[in-house]
């Protein structure tokens, strides 16, 4: 399928996915098909009230067969909330974003931003 034209987009939609963190990797965002994901912020909370815990965010633009580092094992503080992004971040179809923790349900994430279509 052919990458979405942001500039002709026919729907634009605003999404919240949120969720705990276990120290098995696990796709968050499963960007399908005729969509492009503009994440706009990716909030990680330890609700842990005295251990720090790390968090690794990885991103896939190949179904899952390579994923890359957007964050790689940063610490976040007890009872912290850390911002892990300082611009826009665009996932086309296919792509896949992976949060992964040292510690399991000690970090909450909530991630938000657009759904572009021209579906």
């Amino acid at each position: 399928m052919a990458a979405v034209n942001i500039v002709n987009v026919t729907s634009i939609n605003g999404f919240n996915v949120c969720g705990a963190v276990t120290t098995s990797a696990t796709d968050v965002i499963d960007v399908p098909a005729d969509v492009i994901y503009k994440i706009n912020t990716i909030l990680i909370a330890n609700v842990d009230g005295t251990n720090a815990a790390n968090i690794t965010i990885d991103m896939s633009r190949d179904n899952g067969s390579n994923y890359f580092n957007l964050a790689s094992t940063i610490s976040v503080p007890a009872d912290s909330t850390l911002n892990f992004l300082s611009t826009t971040l665009y996932l086309d179809e296919t792509d896949l974003l992976r949060l992964t923790a040292s510690a399991n349900s000690d970090l909450h994430y909530v991630i938000s931003g657009e759904i572009l279509g021209d579906a």
